[in-house]
């Protein structure tokens, strides 16, 4: 459905604009490319820093990459066309990551839900009433909610409204943007099991961006782990745990919290803080705070290739030079 080749995306900051000599450049995603699959269910994980939601928001439309190019079911799609963007109206949809400011207070949840479906589709006021109870339903909502505004409703129950909001169209493709990285645990697992009950009922493709690696392999087939804007690795989830892994994502996998005080994790740990973006040299992005660096690393960016079926890496540990 999607395929993404050489994004890039570069921010401009200090200096007054591009050409000015006292400013600086960030490299929020540099050279990124992958696929999603029709009905797949996508995930995109790395810490805070890594591009993720700057990707969701150029495969949104809301955002114009530097450079690169996206196709949607083989058609190139740039931000700066107002015909590209039409060839998305009501096939893309997103969920936000606070639902405390992603819904419009002065709105009734009625209304809200509603809107999606007075804009993009001729549909009648029944057939839209209708249509808003039975996806407060869906979400697992009574419909005596549908008169209360957002702030007459707990956190999870806005999440779920908002859910309700970007299935209403019936999408093809929703960006999934920290959904749940907001509410507490317990309501956690609510909004998850919800969005799998509707990926497999409805088909939809999604791209879940999360920090939460356990919350992502709960959901998703794939998994593209993000460092520092560059892609260091693409697997199927059924292969996280093998021992052929990039040293980031063993390090993201020890990082899950186990729920046994007996346990001792033995593997690498994480040092350091993720960089800025803004000094990028030769060398993988990662060697900073990677545990098994060697001196090649410093000097060569390891290119991304598949080092066995669907499995996708960049580290010269892995690589045949």
């Amino acid at each position: 459905m999607i395929e993404v080749k050489s994004l890039k995306k570069q921010y401009p900051i200090s200096g007054h604009g591009w050409g000015d000599k006292n400013s600086y450049v960030v490299h929020a995603v540099d050279d990124v490319s992958f696929v999603i699959e029709e009905g797949e269910a996508l995930g995109m994980v790395g810490e805070s820093g890594s591009g993720k939601s700057t990707i969701g928001q150029m495969l949104l439309m809301q955002t114009q990459p530097t450079s690169g190019e996206i196709y949607f079911d083989g058609i190139p799609i740039s931000s700066s066309k107002k015909q590209d963007s039409k060839l998305l109206v009501g096939k893309v949809q997103s969920v936000f990551q606070d639902p405390f400011d992603s819904l419009n207070p002065r709105m009734k949840v009625r209304d809200i839900i509603a809107e999606p479906m007075s804009n993009l589709k001729s549909w009648s006021k029944h057939e839209v009433d209708s249509r808003v109870e039975k996806l407060m339903t869906q979400v697992g909502l009574s419909t005596e909610h549908l008169n209360k505004y957002p702030h007459q409703m707990s956190g999870g129950q806005r999440q779920r409204i908002g859910i309700a909001r970007a299935i209403s169209v019936n999408p093809r493709f929703i960006v999934l943007d920290e959904p749940v990285s907001a509410l507490d645990v317990s309501v956690q697992a609510q909004v998850v099991n919800l969005l799998l009950d509707i990926q497999k009922e409805n088909k939809t493709t999604f791209l879940f961006i999360s920090h939460n690696l356990a919350i992502v392999e709960h959901v998703c087939s794939r998994i593209i782990i993000l460092y520092l804007g560059k892609i260091v690795e693409i697997i199927e989830t059924a292969k996280l745990h093998q021992s052929q892994l990039h040293p980031y994502t063993q390090a993201l996998i020890q990082s899950i919290p186990v729920p046994d005080p007996t346990r001792v994790k033995i593997g690498n740990t994480l040092k350091g803080e993720i960089g800025s973006g803004t000094s990028i040299s030769n060398g993988c992005r990662f060697s900073p705070r990677c545990p098994q660096v060697q001196a090649k690393c410093l000097e060569q960016t390891p290119q991304l290739i598949e080092i066995s079926p669907r499995h996708w890496m960049a580290c010269h540990q892995y690589h045949d030079f």
